[in-house]
């Protein structure tokens, strides 16, 4: 029984570092190259619209936009803002739902290797691979990775393919509202169209630009550069 409780303990164990060990390699490879696809694109209903662009190429308040709606301690923390886990935790207990405290190097994480949905198991993993993402790839390709695979439609994943089919031009030519009308639908990409916005939504979109406005232009340079 015991060399059988050893040999069920050496082949969990060699399976767990051999997984670690190509995940590390993949994300080696991922540092610089371009993503071919995405967990969240393979589970896609919609034929998938995606074209990539270099962070480089966009103008500062596309990026700017994103970290003003989604995640303003972006700069700050290590993947994981903790300060906002526990926020959402005690929602949680107080019977709320478990929502939301995802940083972008999270939904990084969660659309590149994971799926949908709500549950601490999901929340675990999707922790532990974002503290890797920071550690293997740092803020800006973590950011650049991010505007190329966010779904912001129905199959639309990515700043450039949402930007062309939106508005009709580049994401390297986008305005200050454009790209703040794109970062308000992250949340629920699927039922929102930056062209066709709630009054709520207009509302939103005001609050993201004055956002924009009160951390300043240069708040992600010291990451961009």
């Amino acid at each position: 029984m015991a060399k059988r409780k050893r040999g069920i303990f050496k082949t969990i164990w060699a399976i767990l570092w051999r997984t670690l060990l190509l995940l590390v390699l993949v994300l080696l490879v991922f540092r610089f190259a371009p993503i071919p696809t995405t967990a969240f694109m393979l589970q896609s209903d919609y034929p998938v619209k995606q074209t990539w662009i270099s962070i480089d190429e966009l103008p500062p308040h596309m990026p700017l936009a994103v970290v003003a709606s989604e995640d303003q301690r972006f700069p700050e923390h290590f993947g994981v803002d903790f300060a906002a886990i526990s926020k959402a935790l005690s929602q949680y207990d107080d019977g709320d739902g478990l929502r939301g405290a995802s940083t972008i190097t999270q939904q990084t994480a969660k659309n590149l290797f994971l799926w949908s949905g709500r549950s601490f198991v999901r929340k675990g993993l999707e922790a532990g691979l974002a503290i890797g993402l920071e550690t293997l790839w740092g803020k800006k390709r973590i950011l650049e990775v991010y505007l190329n695979i966010a779904e912001f439609g129905k199959g639309i994943y990515g700043v450039e393919a949402a930007s062309q089919h939106y508005f009709g031009r580049s994401a390297s030519r986008l305005t200050m509202n454009q790209a703040a009308r794109l970062a308000v639908l992250l949340p629920s990409p699927r039922t929102r169209s930056p062209n066709n916005l709630t009054y709520y939504l207009r509302q939103r979109v005001d609050w993201i630009e004055v956002q924009m406005q009160q951390l300043g232009p240069d708040y992600l340079k010291p990451i961009l550069q």
